[in-house]
């Protein structure tokens, strides 16, 4: 598997090996002694799938201390542009993104730790999205930031007036709110 670092520092993406021949292909997606070369301290405790249709944008979500989640995201089927906003105050990538195009074809994994907001929104038809967690959910811990902030400046690649979006979350905050209460 090989380990591709984002200009985000702590953002990963791990891009693993595809064995293809005439019955389909066969991938390691998780390995945990390989994982834990890159993040000894993290233990996923769960795993979550959420299938969406076209236009759906989930996010951007996080969990706050002391029920922070580290991801580790992946499409099964389809295409999504997969999101993470650095929210680490003391960091100097505080308040920017990195965004990737996570697809059932090239299987990539985005790794996500604490301290970032995650999103994504579906650009097939559907998408499947699996994701491990090191930290089980939490409501009184849940949070989040509202997609379409001015200040993140996340280009959504989609049209905003399809976007498909909770009323949860068109109610969240802008970053700057958010960080006035912390």
């Amino acid at each position: 598997m090989e380990v591709l670092k984002s200009k985000i520092d702590g953002l990963l993406v791990f891009k693993p090996n595809i064995f293809k021949d005439k019955r389909g292909y066969f991938m390691e997606s998780y390995t945990e002694s390989f994982f834990n070369k890159n993040y000894p301290n993290i233990n996923f405790v769960q795993e979550n799938e959420s299938y969406s249709k076209k236009g759906v944008l989930r996010g951007l979500h996080f969990q706050i201390p002391p029920k922070s989640q580290s991801k580790l995201v992946r499409v099964i089927y389809g295409e999504v542009l997969d999101v993470a906003v650095d929210l680490r105050l003391n960091s100097k990538t505080f308040g920017q993104h990195e965004s990737i195009i996570l697809s059932g074809e090239n299987k990539k994994q985005f790794f996500i730790p604490k301290g970032f907001a995650h999103g994504f929104i579906v650009l097939s038809k559907f998408a499947i999205v699996s994701y491990k967690v090191d930290n089980y959910y939490s409501p009184l811990h849940e949070s989040g930031i509202i997609y379409n902030d001015n200040n993140l400046k996340i280009d959504w690649k989609f049209e905003s007036d399809k976007l498909i979006v909770s009323e949860k979350d068109l109610e969240l905050d802008t970053l700057v709110n958010y960080t006035k209460k912390i």
